[in-house]
């Protein structure tokens, strides 16, 4: 096996502290064939579907990607912006105010790429990039709050699998989970809060997070317990009673058992006992997306209205507010506080010290050589 190198690597050089954000991912485009690379990827993730491959490949191949990419891409038209995937410019975006902030306050060098999990850019070319720039420290940080297998497990395969084909593997910390982060949970309630300043306070508040299958939770995974301690710690900070809020599941995908309440089935209860006024965030997500802008934003925006209900209002992700961005900065610093140097001098220094060593060992004057 051939083992890779930084493309600029010279021995000598100043090394950096690498920060990887990793999200689930998005097309390239809103087309059929777009949607069909991103699907395949996607749904052939094992981490994902749990399943044998004798038996999950025929109806992934045979049926899903037949049909679902189609319809797949005519939603993702819908909200679709002019610079791209909505999810993808909030990611840039979370770039670049956490570099520009990391950068303000820290004196070694620190870098920020980010990797999706499916589609471009991937973890691979966000990992090779900070690699690049001299990383030598790796803090991944994925941003799914709450933890799953199905998500931020799967993250960690592909990281560990790029590095298995490197010659210097960095040393490498990774993010569990943030689902009751102080920071995190105040962000949330402020967003409500803000939200709250602008329109009449609602009858109902859903907590809606991206469900799956039920018998992951039963074999160990603690998404569900992640996320109904978000939840519970939101509406603690927002003081609210038990019969103000409720946590729900979305995006069920096949016919097996997911983790219930359900969001639009218990939304479309709710507009037919009468309720009229509701609101709805997703802090399982931290762009908005898809699953949030079409299917929260807008299918079931029109269930509830369809069926007696008046005012639905939709609070967004937490995206690249500065609430958002407090939280992050403060994961990260707190993640990579023992990696930073006593002071920027004694990085350059050992780095110097390295780079003369390289030469004379080229020169075979092994005996000068400072350890």
């Amino acid at each position: 096996m051939k083992f890779s190198s930084s493309r600029t690597f010279k021995h000598g050089e100043v090394p950096s502290i690498g920060i990887l954000l990793a999200n689930l991912g998005t097309p390239d485009a809103p087309d059929k064939a777009s949607l069909k690379r991103y699907l395949a990827e996607f749904l052939s993730d094992p981490r994902v579907i749990e399943l044998p491959k004798w038996k999950w490949w025929p109806i992934l191949n045979l049926i899903v990607l037949q049909t679902r990419p189609a319809k797949s891409a005519e939603l993702y038209k819908e909200i679709w912006t002019e610079k791209g995937s909505p999810l993808l410019v909030f990611a840039e975006s979370q770039k670049e105010k956490l570099e520009k902030r990391l950068k303000a306050k820290l004196e070694s060098p620190v870098h920020v790429e980010i990797g999706m999990r499916y589609g471009n850019p991937g973890i691979r070319e966000g990992m090779e990039k900070l690699r690049d720039r001299g990383a030598q420290k790796l803090l991944v940080v994925p941003l799914y709050p709450q933890y799953s297998a199905t998500s931020t497990a799967s993250v960690y395969d592909l990281v560990f699998d790029v590095l298995k084909s490197w010659r210097v593997v960095p040393e490498l910390r990774a993010l569990m989970s943030y689902n009751d982060h102080p920071l995190f949970i105040e962000a949330l309630a402020n967003s409500i809060k803000e939200s709250w300043k602008e329109r009449e306070q609602p009858e109902k508040l859903i907590f809606s997070y991206h469900g799956i299958p039920s018998r992951y939770f039963e074999g160990g995974d603690p998404y569900h317990c992640n996320c109904h301690k978000t939840t519970r710690l939101v509406v603690e900070k927002l003081g609210l009673k038990e019969d103000q809020y409720l946590t729900t599941f979305q995006s069920i995908f096949g016919r097996e058992e997911w983790l219930k309440p359900a969001t639009d089935k218990t939304i479309e209860g709710l507009a037919k006992d009468g309720l009229k006024r509701l609101d709805v965030i997703c802090p399982g997500f931290s762009c908005d997306c898809l699953e949030t802008l079409e299917e929260i934003e807008g299918e079931n925006r029109e269930i509830f209205e369809e069926h007696g209900g008046e005012t639905f209002n939709y609070i967004p992700c937490l995206n690249d507010s500065e609430g958002f961005m407090d939280c992050l900065e403060q994961l990260t610093i707190s993640n990579i506080s023992d990696w930073l140097p006593e002071s920027l001098k004694d990085l350059e220094q050992s780095s110097k010290d390295c780079d003369e060593n390289y030469q004379k060992l080229l020169k075979k004057d092994l005996q000068s050589i400072r350890y």
